[in-house]
């Protein structure tokens, strides 16, 4: 049976799953939008991180005690000009997609957060259409400056 938990600390999180194992799944099931899995890492950092300002939660979509999707969501201590919440990561077990476990994610996600989501989606990821049904719209076209 497919519950959805709620993980506010790192203890709380290594009692269903090691954080490497988070780290691996999320590297293995974001296919070709993953991130390299020290970004991952940092991202698990700062949502566990106690610095005023920072952190999130975790949501791990569960399967029997079996890890089928997670979402990493990161608190940004802002609201009003950029929103309270920024989803860093959702994933989905490859196996499992097309079952609705990422939509019972966001559902939960939105339960959860007591403030407005932003994230950041590439054109061409099918999980657009999950996100616009769900009530996500594009307001800003993201652009980015490196520091060389």
């Amino acid at each position: 049976m497919l519950k959805i938990e709620h993980y506010k600390n790192l203890e709380q999180l290594e009692q269903v799953v090691a954080k490497t194992a988070l780290i691996d799944f999320l590297h293995t099931h974001l296919n070709r939008f993953r991130d390299s899995k020290s970004a991952i890492e940092k991202a698990l950092d700062y949502v566990f991180s106690e610095d005023i300002g920072r952190g999130g939660y975790i949501l791990l979509a569960l399967d029997d005690e079996l890890l089928v999707g997670a979402v990493v969501m990161t608190y940004t201590g802002m609201s009003e000009f950029i929103p309270e919440y920024y989803l860093v990561y959702i994933a989905v077990d490859a196996s499992r997609r097309g079952q609705g476990i990422g939509g019972k994610l966001l559902e939960k996600t939105f339960a959860v957060a007591d403030g407005d989501i932003a994230l950041h989606v590439e054109p061409d990821n099918p999980a657009i259409s999950l996100y616009e049904r769900l009530g996500f719209t594009t307001k800003y076209a993201e652009m980015r400056w490196k520091k060389s």
